[in-house]
């Protein structure tokens, strides 16, 4: 398809969107719960191409972002001590604590490595066996996989200094939260492509029969996500609610299972803290009793370390993950929270909702919508 071809398209199915989400009477309201949909959305303007009564508002998808100020605590206490090497990905330095960050603790002279993926961890353990390596297991069910591989790859090489401090997510439990939040509302959810490679798209099911909320999976391109927002409103208008794929070529209903069952060997569900949100029930991944001794909160507990009680800042990042207030509605965005000096993290992640307003216009200047 020509670019020019893309563009009528990308024409014809706004204004069929419009046209329908008229019929409706009254605004629609959907969110993605995916950080690479918020980028891919702000990249392409698409809040711009939607028409008045169609809005678009992102969720708790950022995996960095949702990761509470005290799992940041606890990462912190395990890097000062002196026998540990944290190994993590590099979004993480800038997360703040309630008093401090892993970037602050690296300059104060913590051994934090940088690794693009859990399993550059086992190299670190095998160079340093008087240490403990400590991997930050953050991330959603995309991830989860990788991160219960390379305990099974430690486990079968005999590595027994790598561990992991986690703190995955499951996305169903956490829409569940938000469909019975009053302050929120959504008419229906752009399913997470990456994560729903994983779980196939069963999982949504219940969710969508439940609470009568359509959902549509779809992928990263432009017209994907359009054709996504078609169908939602295509069922709101009709009176349906249904999970629809828009990305078959990549995601199958039954998701991978072999991922699955990785992630089934080594983690069960646990009940979880979000950022804004509190505990969830049963929205997180835990280490099964079978592999504690590769749990570093079991093999190490932080009982004796005290951690400092939550600074009260004027970031709203809670609000912003619940889809309740827009980053500019935040009185730190664009001022004392800038991507160079973040307060939150919804600004330290490049799939952050506020680096994504801060980096592609809105709340800077204004143009649209």
């Amino acid at each position: 398809m020509t670019k020019k071809e893309e563009r009528e398209l990308a024409q014809r199915l706004v204004k069929e969107i419009k046209a329908m989400a008229d019929k409706t009477g009254r605004k629609l309201r959907f969110m993605e719960v995916c950080g690479t949909h918020t980028v891919a959305i702000f990249r392409a303007g698409i809040r711009q191409l939607l028409p008045d009564n169609v809005e678009l508002v992102s969720g708790p998808g950022c995996p960095v972002c949702v990761t509470p100020d005290d799992y940041m605590d606890k990462a912190i206490a395990y890097a000062q001590h002196p026998d540990v090497i944290i190994t993590t990905f590099g979004d993480m330095l800038k997360v703040p604590g309630t008093k401090s960050s892993l970037g602050e603790a690296k300059t104060n002279g913590a051994d934090i490595r940088i690794v693009y993926s859990p399993m550059d961890s086992i190299p670190v353990a095998k160079d340093n066996p008087d240490k403990k390596v400590v991997f930050l297991a953050v991330g959603f069910e995309t991830t989860a996989p990788t991160a219960a591989a390379t305990v099974l790859a430690a486990e079968q090489q005999g590595i027994k200094n790598l561990f992991m401090l986690s703190a995955h997510k499951l996305v169903p439990p956490v829409m569940e939260v938000l469909l019975n939040d009053e302050q929120v509302h959504v008419d229906g959810f752009i399913l997470p492509g990456h994560v729903s490679v994983v779980t196939g798209t069963g999982i949504y099911e219940p969710i969508v029969e439940k609470y009568h909320v359509p959902g549509v999976v779809t992928g990263f391109e432009p017209l994907q996500i359009l054709r996504a927002l078609y169908r939602l409103v295509k069922q709101v208008a009709n009176g349906e609610a249904k999970v629809e794929n828009e990305y078959e070529d990549v995601v199958r209903p039954e998701g991978n299972p072999v991922s699955q069952r990785i992630t089934d060997t080594v983690y069960e569900p646990a009940d979880t803290g979000w950022r804004g949100m509190g505990i969830v029930p049963l929205s997180g991944l835990r280490m099964r009793e079978t592999y504690k001794a590769y749990d570093i909160e079991q093999v190490m507990p932080l009982a004796a370390v005290e951690l400092p009680a939550p600074k009260k800042t004027a970031c709203r990042c809670g609000e912003v993950l619940r889809g309740i207030v827009t980053p500019k509605e935040c009185p730190l965005f664009g001022k004392a929270c800038v991507p160079t000096h973040a307060i939150g993290p919804c600004m330290v992640s490049v799939e952050g909702v506020c680096a994504a307003w801060y980096k592609y216009g809105q709340g800077r200047f204004e143009y649209g919508k």
